[in-house]
């Protein structure tokens, strides 16, 4: 395959996923793609590689394949398949959540309206089977339909998770584990889905596919620790998100549920009600004191390692190997 490079995947995934929407439309009801090309970074005011986000999710399943030696090009498909759902989870999530931005732009319901936003949701979702079941152009179709059940089992534990999520919101306090199912699926399993999927279109072994499913998961966990971190301690003008949001809307991020095991100053405040904005500098304080971002760096720095070592025992190898080891260690680091 020569010598491989983010440089060299991103730009040939985009124009595959172009492609496959713009002909998946079909024809009479094309006034509905100014719409998903606009939720997917393509149109629009403010359209390009940041709209677009980070493709995290094509990068993982394309460099899972290629790291067992597949050709990570007869993986797009797949690769598409899972962006399509990342994307429609965000559609939904933005009208649940009553998110007005998302990257930095006008959320697709607040352009739109809610039905419609829900109509494309659903539109997305439709397109990732359309676009999964198309690797029996490159595989076996046994492979294709292996692949197909792998991402409707992580479209289950998806919604379970945001359940759990949006179950949350309507009480005060969870358990420190009541954290962890629901993020497993919120985010984890789409990622572990990814590392699963693209060892298979690499058609590595029964045994090296069960470790990349457990680095994906691994991974996927510490991607949500580390966002939490960033939720509340990040740098607002890099990662376009408030520091004071989490805080303010009542998540029960890690550190907030950690900090409540504490029962210091902070589970104090945090039991007598909702929190102004002007409490949380004093209160992200408090949770640094009480222990909770130490907790957390730990605990994403561990999910980290412990994702790199079930690559290790993989046959992973070549630049694809490495492109993921670098991956993975650049998701713990990020700043956005």
């Amino acid at each position: 395959m020569g010598n491989l490079e983010f440089e060299q995947l991103r730009p040939e995934f985009e124009c595959a996923f172009n492609t496959f929407v713009q002909s998946s439309i079909p024809e009479g009801y094309g006034t509905m793609l100014p719409l998903i090309s606009y939720h997917l970074g393509w149109e629009g005011e403010g359209a390009g590689h940041e709209a677009q986000g980070k493709r995290i999710r094509p990068m993982l399943l394309l460099l899972s394949c290629a790291s067992g030696g597949g050709d990570w090009k007869n993986a797009l498909p797949a690769a598409i398949a899972v962006e399509l759902v990342h994307n429609f989870s965000l559609v939904h999530d933005d009208i649940q959540d009553n998110s007005p931005l998302r990257r930095g732009r006008p959320t697709l319901w607040t352009k739109w309206g809610i039905p419609q936003a829900i109509n494309m949701g659903d539109l997305l979702f439709n397109l990732a089977f359309t676009s999964i079941v198309r690797l029996k152009q490159y595989y076996a179709p046994e492979l294709a339909l292996q692949a197909t059940e792998i991402l409707t089992n992580t479209c289950t534990l998806l919604t379970g998770g945001q359940f759990l999520d949006l179950s949350y919101e309507t009480t005060r306090e969870q358990p420190l584990e009541a954290y962890w199912p629901m993020v497993a699926g919120k985010t984890a399993a789409l990622l572990s889905c990814c590392a699963e999927v693209g060892a298979l279109c690499a058609e590595m072994s029964y045994d090296d596919r069960a470790h990349f499913k457990t680095f994906g998961q691994k991974l996927g966990l510490a991607f949500q620790v580390w966002d939490d971190y960033l939720g509340i301690w990040g740098d607002s003008t890099i990662t376009g998100k408030s520091v004071a949001s989490d805080l303010v809307t009542g998540k029960k991020t890690l550190p907030v549920l950690y900090a409540l095991t504490q029962n210091g100053a902070f589970a104090k405040r945090w039991r007598q009600g909702a929190i102004a904005q002007g409490e949380v500098p004093a209160l992200s304080e408090a949770l640094i004191v009480e222990g909770a971002q130490a907790f957390v760096e730990s605990t994403a720095s561990r999910l980290t390692r412990e994702a790199l070592e079930a690559l290790e025992r993989t046959s992973c190898s070549g630049d694809g190997c490495l492109l993921l080891k670098e991956l993975a260690s650049s998701l713990l680091h990020r700043n956005h």
